[in-house]
């Protein structure tokens, strides 16, 4: 482990740099030039995270192959596809001169630390480069524009919407029916969807014919959030009050790392920063200053489109184009497979993008031959300056009309950002690059469109003065959760697949629609299990299980006395989780055939939609394989005694021992040993956990996995933000600080996350003394 204190001297610094680590494992990093905080940054997280910053910047080059072999080369030739690393190498030199100088700082803090002399039995590098026997390259400027991307990447879902979409259409879906499955948010319902035969050709194949289709996990991830932020006349204290938590994927270590960054000033001020950092990047990237606080959530614009390109018959090295024939641009990859001989690809684009693997998302499946689907994405740009935003002066940048300012370079992923200032000005921008669409285009980014059609081809972006913006609003309050975010005469189009609305209520009835707020109700917010889908889900269910067969009247009435909260304790959160998965199979299975696998969610819009007899597409509930009428009734009841027999496999016969908190343990897995059984115990961070698909204090399932109920996305951080006094925020990520299995701050932090804790990260000086436990001194080099 390294150790919590050392000396060292490093050739290119120009002044000393002081990394306090406290009781929790959070360094707390001193300097008196930015240059000096980001070296300082990039030194500690190459201490503890040096392996997460590896796998990210191979994972966005599309290189893990070379460590992992054959295994990752599907992920790799999609990653080489993209070209992120390309892109992030020529939007470095797009970066203002003072950008780049702070990521070469952040670049020297990672390298000195791998550079460092080693004690006799030290391992240079942690335990996976050991196991896997090589040794990393120097960090690099732009492996941190890289990482950017990959966020990128992770929150842009789009794309997955297009081609779900496709699949139906394949099935031989109509577009009522694909309405009927997922359905437009009803205030700014989209008209129907038009026939995508009509648009090009497509492959039909029945349910029972088509083969299983391939899914690539690419780390292309589901973005969520929660945000808001509430004025001093809706609180105690007469202050704003904010608070955070993004919803990703659960991983071991946690995807964030807290950390203070400390701006020494020539008087003997602190200027400071802190929260969560993300390695591989020298930012705070949310957290608060010593006049500021901010928080993020994924806005989801519809900021990637798929276009279907006509091969020419005549000539495979030219598509079809509004003007004529033009040739793809074309180049050749190798891409080193450990264990086997390169794996040469050849990488195509079209004006639109680059084109996409066959096996992406099966849509080499639907597509009839001579025709390919290229990606049009505003994160493929040479031009994106992303990162410069998050490069704030905690100095300069004082006010939310300094915040707003410093977003003006800022390009994907856009982000819902609620902001306040010690002067009590609350507000929200939400920056970012989204892509105008013509209005004859009626498709709006649901589905693959034709490339040969301008008409579906973008006509420039929202600019920076259109994106949503709001300061000090009426309502005293802003909150977000990633649903429609915009009044429905917003004058620009954002997406057509919002998030379910139920987050949102909760955000509203807790939040914006209440005074009095502090700290503690800031927590309980964050802490609330209490679904609106649920609610509603519990009242259709039951009743239409009590007019089927054979029901079970005991359990009925168990799960009606429930008060629908996704707490910790008892059986029913558990038993109603197992009803819905068992319906969504019962319901739509017969009808989606080998896509239904693709689909297999919660999905509580669609599923309320069918019961409240809402989704006239077809009849969802009669299954087609029978001669039978199926009727919701009986298909609700036959679900239920399924789950239960599910239940009892996995859980045991004994109905009074289940228990939602460990069925629904929330599972952190390291890659890639969390997936070798033999070390995964020692790798793999597992606590139980409350909530739900649909709460704030969000625990979301994937149903179709050999754990069905385990939290596999949830809260991967907590902030809360006190701007009467800053010095009492609150913060919280899922694991622990360290990345070494072996340290014990590498699931410090995961049982208390799970019980809705908290730590305080202190930034004054004395304060900071009293909980030290070690300090690394980095000066400049004689």
């Amino acid at each position: 482990m390294p150790s919590a204190s050392g000396t060292m001297a490093v050739v290119g610094l120009t002044a000393p740099v002081r990394i306090v680590r406290d009781g929790e494992g959070v360094p707390h990093i001193f300097a008196n030039s930015l240059e000096g905080i980001h070296f300082g940054i990039g030194f500690a997280h190459a201490q503890d995270r040096l392996w997460q910053m590896e796998l990210q910047r191979r994972a966005v080059a599309g290189r893990l192959s070379e460590l992992l072999g054959e295994r990752t080369l599907s992920t790799d030739i999609l990653m080489r596809t993209f070209d992120l690393r390309g892109h992030a190498e020529r939007s470095l030199a797009k970066l203002p001169e003072e950008a780049r100088r702070q990521l070469e700082a952040y670049a020297q803090g990672v390298n000195a630390y791998m550079q460092r002399r080693t004690g006799l039995f030290e391992p240079r590098y942690p335990i996976e480069f050991l196991l896997l026997r090589y040794e990393p390259e120097p960090w690099t400027a732009a492996d941190c524009v890289a990482v950017v991307k990959l966020m990128a990447l992770n929150l842009s879902t789009n794309i997955g919407a297009e081609t779900l979409r496709l699949a139906f259409a394949a099935q031989g879906l109509t577009p009522a029916e694909i309405t009927d499955l997922m359905p437009p948010d009803p205030e700014v319902a989209p008209p129907l969807l038009p026939d995508l035969a009509s648009l090009y050709p497509i492959r039909r194949t029945g349910p029972q014919k088509q083969a299983a289709i391939p899914i690539v996990d690419a780390m292309i991830g589901e973005g969520a959030s929660n945000n808001w932020v509430v004025s001093g006349a809706k609180t105690k204290s007469g202050k704003p009050l904010l608070a955070n938590d993004p919803h990703l994927r659960l991983a071991a270590p946690s995807i964030w790392y807290l950390a203070h960054l400390a701006l020494e000033r020539a008087d003997g001020t602190l200027v400071s920063s802190a929260g969560a950092t993300l390695p591989g990047v020298p930012h705070v990237v949310v957290g608060r200053s010593n006049t500021l606080a901010w928080g993020f959530t994924n806005t989801g614009p519809d900021v990637q489109d798929l276009f279907v390109e006509k091969i020419n018959p005549d000539n495979a090295k030219e598509y079809l184009t509004p003007d004529g024939w033009r040739p793809f641009g074309s180049e050749s990859i190798a891409i080193k497979v450990k264990g086997q001989s390169d794996y040469v690809v050849e990488r195509r684009t079209t004006r639109h993008g680059p084109v996409m693997p066959d096996f992406f998302r099966g849509v080499g499946t639907y597509l009839e031959p001579g025709h390919v689907a290229a990606l049009a994405w505003t994160a493929l740009s040479d031009d994106d300056t992303t990162i410069a935003a998050g490069l704030m002066s905690p100095e300069a940048v004082r006010s939310i009309d300094d915040f707003f300012a410093q977003m003006v370079p800022y390009i994907v992923p856009m982000q819902s950002m609620v902001v306040a200032d010690t002067a009590g000005n609350i507000g929200l921008i939400a920056p970012g690059r989204v892509p105008i669409r013509d209005p004859k285009n009626v498709v709006a980014g649901r589905a693959p469109v034709p490339g040969w059609d301008a008409t579906y081809d973008w006509k420039g972006f929202i600019p920076i003065d259109g994106v949503p913006r709001v300061k000090n609003p009426a309502a005293g309050a802003i909150g977000t959760a990633n649903a429609r975010m915009v009044p429905p005469d917003f004058p620009y189009f954002l997406t057509n697949d919002w998030d379910a609305p139920y987050r949102q209520q909760r955000v509203n009835e807790l939040v914006i629609d209440r005074g009095g707020h502090d700290m503690e109700s800031m927590k309980a917010a964050q802490a609330d299990v209490l679904s609106p889908a649920v609610v509603r889900l519990q009242a259709l269910m039951i009743a239409a299980a009590q007019a089927g067969a054979n029901v079970d009247n005991g359990i009925l009435d168990q799960l009606t006395a429930w008060d629908g909260r996704q707490g910790m304790s008892g059986p029913e959160p558990l038993i109603f989780a197992a009803w819905i998965r068992e319906t969504m199979r019962g319901i739509f299975a017969d009808d989606l055939g080998p896509v239904f696998e693709r689909y297999f969610d919660g999905r509580p819009m669609t599923l309320i939609r069918v019961l409240e007899g809402r989704a006239t597409g077809r009849d969802w509930c009669d299954d087609r394989r029978t001669k039978e009428h199926e009727s919701c009734a009986q298909i609700l009841a036959d679900a239920l005694q399924r789950a239960l027999k599910d239940l009892e496999t996995r859980f045991g016969p004994d109905r009074k021992a289940w228990n939602w908190g460990t069925a629904h343990v929330a599972l952190s897995e390291h890659r890639p040993f969390g997936l070798v059984p033999y070390l995964a115990p020692y790798f793999n961070i597992e606590v139980p956990s409350p909530g739900g698909d649909e709460t704030l204090n969000r625990g979301k399932m994937e149903y179709g996995d050999a754990q069905p109920y385990a939290n596999r996305h949830a809260s991967s951080f907590r902030g809360i933000y006190d701007l009467a006094d800053l010095e009492k925020s609150l913060f919280m990520q899922t694991t622990g600080q360290s990345g070494n299995p072996l340290s014990p701050h590498y699931r410090s932090f995961a049982e208390r996350w799970s019980k809705d804790a908290y730590i305080e990260i202190p930034t004054q000086p004395d304060a900071i003394a009293r909980i030290a436990v070690g300090t690394w001194t980095l000066t400049p080099a004689r």
